[in-house]
This record gives structure tokens, sequence and C-alpha cells, in this order.
């Protein structure tokens, strides 16, 4: 299995959504844990970096296709 590729800023989709209801999450921190950011309500969580892995959908926007935007 392929694994996926993240880095800082993405806004990435989980495959359980958080409690407000949303499923998106911005990545802000990275290290041997991870700390997401809900989108719909700024909430943060830290986990470590393989459970986050395991439960994570797919990237739905990465910051660098922001940054060729500009």
């Amino acid at each position: 299995m392929e694994r996926k590729v993240f880095q800082l800023g993405d806004i990435v989709q989980m495959k359980k959504p958080h409690p407000c209801g949303t499923n998106e999450m911005e990545i802000i921190r990275m290290g041997m844990d991870i700390r997401i950011k809900c989108v719909g309500c700024q909430h943060s969580v830290l986990i470590p970096r393989a459970k986050f892995e395991k439960n994570l959908k797919k990237v739905l926007r990465s910051k660098e296709e922001g940054l060729q935007n500009i």
C-alpha cells in the first residue's frame, strides 16, 4: 500500500468526522505527533503520527497548490 504524502498546512479529510460535523482538518504541526485543527470549529487535537496516517482518508488541498495560484 502506498503511503499518503502530506505536509504542514495541508487540508486533509479524515475517516471519522469531528463532533462539530466536518471531517476537514488542517495540519498545523508535524513531528512524532501531528497536531490538526478542525476547519469548522477551529478546535485542535494532537495525535500520534501512526494513528493519524491510519485515519487519514485523503489530502483535499495541498499548501503548495495554494502558493502556485498567487
